[in-house]
């Protein structure tokens, strides 16, 4: 029975990126498990001009190692993109740029084994290592594979408001909304309920089309605005390993109160796309009302589906002026987001794993969340304990580091210390 040093479980970004980083290290025998036959990055959302909101220097390897041949411009190098790319003058890559890159890197890769689903997960004391159990979509076989460590990158799979639960009807959520527009654009009205970008690049993609295909269409958050992203420079250095120090070492409470009170530093909208929409609103109005709605400080309360017709009515709150009001529409998007839930294969091990006060994993600043502090690492769903850092993906570069030097016991790439200009805690007494 072979025995590998460690086993990543689910194959997003931030583990395709640690598969990259280990790939060249040949003291480190890793294995990726991904329940998909290949890689795709959120099929559902790839629109045609939809980019990503970090740099390409934000790929999978460059902020660990700038002579990766994983990077970003390896990739347009070697597919010869890379002078169209420069000539673009944009540092943004399309979302379906991005995708086609990982795919590209995925494909280079012999640690990954696409459609093994994991089961469950159990630690031998003996041994001192961990049973991966995976079923193969190809055959039904489970197979048991063994790891003196884990990386969970299972990702956070899409939520759904209480008000929704049980809804039925066609209703999508945006993680499927390619797969679903043309049925969409087919009905008479479409509401998309959601405040951040995938709720715009929803409304932007419908708002295109009003006039082609003659449906109404709303926009509904709760937000008291459509919040731009905070992406100013002083802002940015909240992503930084100062930022991620003293973020995690606030007390829990803190921490917790900091967590909602930051989502518009990393789920707002595109300020260029909040530009763009009012533009096309503009452009529109030229030849008369736009069939469209949009509601600001408007809570989802209630939602009904009228089977006969075959349309939704939803119960509304509009929260400043603390009135109700209901909503008729035939087609119903929620952009509502995605929310972590700890997998299920991971029950064997509960007893293995630390928890906060709130119930959730308790992450050390190392990305550890089992009780030897050494044994189980946590890729993004740490909000709570590393701040804005956790979904950004130039961070998870500096996070696998943090992963990588963990299960060497020494630093393979240099890992950053300070970077920021700013200081985010007090200093010790007086300063001169």
């Amino acid at each position: 029975m072979s025995t590998h040093d460690f086993i990543a479980i689910g194959l997003g970004p931030y583990n395709l990126g640690l598969a990259c980083l280990t790939e060249p290290i040949g003291e480190l025998d890793g294995l990726f498990l991904e329940s998909k036959p290949d890689f795709d990055w959120h099929p559902g959302m790839l629109l045609e001009s939809a980019t990503l909101q970090t740099p390409f220097l934000a790929d999978l390897v460059t902020l660990a190692d700038p002579s990766s041949p994983y990077s970003f411009l390896s990739y347009l190098k070697e597919t010869g993109r890379l002078y169209p790319f420069y000539i673009r003058e944009r540092f943004y890559p399309v979302r379906t740029e991005y995708n086609a890159y990982c795919r590209w890197a995925a494909g280079k890769l012999r640690s990954i084994r696409f459609g093994h689903e994991v089961t469950s997960v159990e630690y031998d004391e003996h041994e001192g290592h961990y049973a991966v159990h995976a079923r193969q979509s190809g055959t039904g076989e489970t197979v048991v594979h063994h790891a003196r460590h884990l990386v969970l990158g299972t990702g956070t799979p899409p939520h759904l408001p209480e008000a929704c639960q049980g809804l039925g009807g066609d209703f999508v959520h945006n993680s499927a909304y390619l797969e679903h527009k043309a049925a969409l654009q087919a009905k008479r009205s479409i509401t998309v309920v959601g405040s951040g970008q995938s709720a715009a690049e929803i409304y932007h993609d419908l708002l295109a089309d009003t006039d082609t295909d003659g449906y109404r269409l709303n926009w509904v958050t709760r937000s008291p605005r459509f919040f731009p992203l905070e992406y100013t420079k002083l802002t940015l250095e909240m992503t930084s390993p100062e930022y991620v120090d003293y973020f995690h070492a606030l007390p829990e409470e803190t921490r917790y109160r900091l967590e909602a009170e930051q989502k518009g530093l990393f789920k707002g909208i595109d300020a260029e796309l909040v530009n763009d929409i009012y533009d096309l609103l503009y452009q529109k109005s030229l030849g008369g009302p736009v069939p469209t709605r949009l509601f600001t400080n408007t809570a989802l309360t209630s939602a009904g589906y009228d089977e006969a017709s075959g349309g939704y009515r939803l119960g509304l709150h509009h929260v400043e002026q603390g009135r109700e009001f209901a909503l008729d529409t035939e087609g119903l998007v929620l952009a509502t987001g995605y929310r972590y839930r700890p997998p299920a294969f991971l029950e064997p091990v509960r007893d293995r794993i630390r928890w906060d006060r709130h119930g959730r994993f308790d992450v050390a600043r190392n990305y550890s969340i089992d009780v030897t502090c050494r044994g189980i690492f946590l890729q993004n769903a740490g909000t709570h304990a590393h701040s804005i850092t956790s979904p950004d993906l130039g961070m998870g570069p500096y996070r696998n580091s943090w992963i990588i030097r963990e299960l060497l016991g020494r630093e393979h790439y240099p890992i950053e210390k300070t970077i920021a200009f700013q200081e985010f805690g007090a200093p010790q007494g007086v300063v001169a």
